[in-house]
């Protein structure tokens, strides 16, 4: 079939940079599911933007659209024809339901017998008759975290439209949106080269933009980026700090990478290297550079949107906005070191963490409490002082001066704090450690002090926002409980601890008794599912079979790292020979022995050899499993198990469990109750995928 490229784009006034890779890829999208939904063939769609655009570029696109036949089931052959052949009312009315002749009709043998049906071709229409209402619709489709209207336009968009090129086959796709009529025009960098570009296709596109200082392709301008900086630094001995989202950020602010090198004070470097950083990358989004060791150097770069005509001047400029914000930050470090971080901490009393629960201070000393619950119980009471003290200190930061002005800085700056005040090493650790993990891959707390009160911080939060009802919903999670849920996890896991779930989750709850608007029970029951799910999540996204994470999780979220060693246990113990047949056995056996009451085996009452083998192999694997389950060595505990299955087989194949005989019967059941335990114990097995 006959193929020609498309090439759409939306110019726009500057779009957000954290709009554009949610938009581009959902543009991407939109194009791959319209072109498929309308039967119209494509090669390859890629999408190409800047701050003022968007672009949609498709190469292979079917002219027309493939041709569809369309198959209509109609009533029984025996039915839509009489005795003598001739069609029935039924047959038709389904007919003229068609649109069809009879004569028209065919038949079709399916499993249920012989029936009638209607064919008919779907009209092919030309793909170029069809992009005036297409394109439209995947231009409004796009979402965006906010959208606007200007004008008086019925429309919405990230910002205003300015132009549309749409091109198929070189020819221009006509169609109105809003105000703005779509043609062969393009423009380049609203700067350096305003004025229009004639565009004939993908390849005049991209060789018009390249001309006039617009980089289309985002991953094009990252890679530039990078190949800047690492020179530019290089000339200072220097490395630069290629933040990730950093380098995302300036490549979606741009559409030309004109970097220069800039310079602050040495005296600056007296501050914390975080806050030097954190005042460089976050607030004016230079990228520092950093020694081989990874301090800061007194030199930045800045990416311009446009090619400066004298460097010094323009970094002069940038120097002078660094050096105002640094010494805003070591005047506000200066003052909040003359308030000790324990009078920090009592002027929480007045900060409101959630309306439902209270003030930061009053969280302070409920996560503080539950700490030391966790760390006196699973851990070693002998950190005991360490996580008071941390727990009690670690968010006095929240009133200093310097987190007043620089969040992104808290936990760091308690931690400096605590330095200088002269707190225990692992103390002021902790008090930026109880933070992480605060993102996807973020490094986990290096301390059991850390550890602990940042499990203890991310608990309380998780119980007082289901205790008061805020518990997520789809999306929206504006507590993070998702996400503080899997930190927990992951310490748990990391460090190896075995911390009850349901006993931390229950001192939680207890601890928020005068906040809580549910019932404690009803909010345990949720806590403990939210966390399962999560588990069952990460172990899943991680590799883990989800019948085997089932049939562990399915019993109860307690010791997670037990609860992991026994999941990796059923996964290796899968691949021996006996093992999947032994699960379709312990199947039969739960069914059979279900809602069957518990009672004691009496060998006396055996009539089958089978019988006798299977209660004495049972009493032979019975203790060696205990005390395999009580060192946790689960695989051999497992490959022990899985010895029963000859066995087994050979009890079903000669008893018959369900007597007439009561007697025989209740015993048959107690001897299956009785290996079953051996399983039950361990994990669900009927949550295994057999066969």
């Amino acid at each position: 079939m006959d193929t020609r490229e498309l090439l759409l784009e939306i110019g726009t006034e500057e779009i957000p940079a954290a709009f554009l890779p949610d938009a581009l890829a959902a543009l991407k999208a939109l194009a791959e599911k319209t072109f498929q939904d309308q039967r119209i063939g494509f090669k390859e769609i890629k999408t190409l933007g800047t701050p003022r655009r968007l672009a949609l570029l498709a190469e292979g696109v079917s002219v027309a659209q493939e041709e569809l036949v369309v198959t209509k089931l109609g009533p029984a052959q025996s039915i839509a024809f009489d005795k003598d052949g001739n069609p029935t009312k039924a047959a038709i009315g389904f007919a003229k339901g068609q649109g069809i002749d009879v004569a028209a009709m065919t038949t079709v043998r399916t499993d249920k017998g012989a029936y009638i049906c209607a064919q008919r071709k779907e009209k092919s229409e030309q793909t170029a008759a069809l992009l005036p209402r297409i394109l439209p619709d995947i231009m409004l489709s796009i979402p965006f975290r906010k959208s606007m209207r200007w004008h008086d336009l019925d429309l919405r968009f990230a910002r205003p439209i300015h132009w549309i090129l749409a091109l198929f086959g070189g020819e221009i796709v006509s169609f109105t949106m809003g105000n703005i009529q779509s043609g062969a025009i393009t423009y380049g960098h609203r700067f350096m080269a305003p004025h229009p570009l004639k565009v004939t296709g993908i390849a005049s596109y991209l060789e018009r933009l390249s001309g006039a200082f617009v980089l289309a392709d985002p991953q094009t301008r990252r890679e530039t980026i990078i190949t800047e900086i690492r020179s530019i630094a290089a000339s200072v001995n220097g490395i630069p700090d290629e933040d990730a989202r950093l380098l995302e950020e300036v490549s979606n602010l741009i559409e030309y990478c004109a970097p220069v090198l800039c310079r602050f004070e040495d005296e600056f470097l007296k501050l914390p290297p975080e806050l030097l950083v954190t005042t460089m990358k976050k607030h004016q989004k230079y990228f520092p550079v950093l020694d081989r060791q990874g301090c800061p150097l007194p030199f930045f770069i800045a990416i311009n949107n446009t090619k400066p005509k004298d460097p010094q001047v323009v970094a002069r400029g940038h120097e002078r906005v660094l050096r105002a914000r640094l010494s805003d930050a070591r005047f506000f470090y200066t003052e909040d070191q003359k308030k000790s971080l324990d009078t920090m901490t009592e002027r929480l009393k007045g900060v409101v963490f959630q309306a439902k629960l209270g003030t930061s201070y009053e969280k302070v000393k409920r996560f503080q409490e539950l700490a030391l619950f966790l760390t006196g119980t699973f851990l070693n009471p002998a950190l005991l002082p360490k996580v008071e003290r941390a727990a009690y200190l670690c968010k006095a930061d929240l009133v200093s001066e310097m987190v007043g002005e620089f969040p992104e800085l808290q936990g760091i700056m308690g931690r400096e704090y605590a330095r200088i005040a002269g707190e225990d090493a692992e103390v002021a650790s902790a008090l930026y450690e109880h933070y992480l993990p605060r993102f996807a891959e973020d490094s986990l707390p290096s301390s059991d002090v850390g550890a602990m009160v940042g499990i203890s911080d991310k608990l309380d939060t998780i119980a007082g926002c289901f205790g008061v009802g805020l518990i997520p919903t789809g999306t929206a999670d504006p507590y993070a409980l998702r996400r503080q849920c899997l930190g927990i996890i992951n310490i748990i896991l990391a460090k190896q601890y075995a911390i009850s779930l349901a006993g931390a989750v229950r001192k939680s709850i207890s601890l928020l008794q005068e906040k809580l608007t549910r019932p404690a029970e009803e909010v345990l029951s949720d806590v403990l599912t939210f966390f399962a799910i999560r588990f069952d999540n990460l172990l899943t996204s991680q590799g883990c079979l989800p019948d085997a994470v089932d049939a562990v999780v399915s019993q109860g979220i307690d010791d997670v790292v037990d609860m992991k060693k026994r999941i990796e246990a059923l996964q290796q113990v899968r691949q021996e020979p006996d093992f999947e047949p032994l699960v379709i056995a312990f199947k039969r056996v739960m069914n059979i022995r279900a809602g069957a009451v518990s009672a004691t085996v009496n060998p006396s009452l055996f009539e089958d050899q089978a019988e006798s083998a299977l209660h004495q192999k049972y009493l032979t694997l019975c203790e060696q499993v205990q005390a395999l389950m009580i060192r946790k060595d689960y695989l051999s505990a497992l490959k022990l198990i899985a010895t029963l299955r000859i066995e087994v087989d050979a009890f079903f194949d000669r008893v018959m469990v369900m007597t007439d005989k009561e007697a025989l019967r209740t015993n048959r059941l107690a001897l299956l109750h009785e290996v079953s335990s051996l399983f039950v114990s361990f994990a669900d097995f009927t949550k295994l995928s057999s066969g």
